[in-house]
């Protein structure tokens, strides 16, 4: 695991106590998104950053899922959420930007809900080939993330939460994740919208090795 990843995971081992308190006045946002983020779909998914495990209860029943996470605090207790999901769900204890446990070219789906904007920058392209590396040819990913908005009344109130969500989570509104995609010789974005205001960033596309047939 690399080292500032173990200080990551240190830090969110500690934030999983309490994880589902804090971010409760957002989770009434999000609860609100899940259904139809993951209801549509199928197939074998990779999740990257499960968290706590909050999206298990709405991926389909059909799904076979794989769930990876930094912190072994918050994979016990998204141990508990998953016997509550309808579809399979596997656990792995592992790293997003090293992936060393789980194979390639496997996954119809990788997903992530706020992975990115956690990760530090210089691990985001490291994690996109892991992505590649996992999904089949012509898989799919979707990924939600928070960007800084360019509403100047939205970005006070960033500005103010900053330090907070910084310390607590390791999350940040200006990593590059979106550029680094474009840049990928692997993946291709398909897809950019904004969930809420110009904050909530859902950035959706394929494996580039079969992307012109589906694009």
């Amino acid at each position: 695991m690399r080292e500032e990843n173990l200080s990551l995971r240190a830090k969110y081992n500690i934030t999983a106590l309490f994880y589902d308190i804090l971010d409760y006045p957002w989770e009434r946002t999000y609860r609100k998104w899940r259904p139809w983020l993951l209801g549509d779909i199928r197939g074998k998914v990779l999740e990257a950053g499960v968290g706590t495990g909050r999206n298990f209860l709405h991926y389909h029943e059909s799904v076979e899922l794989t769930g990876v996470d930094l912190s072994d605090v918050m994979l016990r207790k998204a141990a508990m959420k998953a016997k509550k999901a309808a579809c399979r769900v596997t656990l792995l204890h592992d790293d997003a930007s090293v992936m060393s446990r789980v194979a390639s070219d496997q996954y119809d789906w990788v997903i992530s809900t706020f992975l990115c904007c956690v990760m530090p920058d210089e691990y985001q392209r490291m994690a996109l080939k892991q992505f590649s590396r996992v999904l089949k040819p012509g898989g799919r990913f979707r990924l939600l993330e928070m960007v800084y908005s360019k509403n100047k009344r939205i970005r006070r109130r960033q500005d103010f939460f900053t330090p907070f969500v910084e310390k607590v989570y390791g999350a940040r509104f200006d990593r590059k994740t979106v550029q680094y995609i474009e840049e990928s010789d692997e993946l291709v974005i398909t897809g950019k919208s904004f969930l809420k205001d110009d904050v909530y960033l859902l950035v959706e596309g394929v494996n580039k090795v079969a992307a012109t047939s589906i694009v």
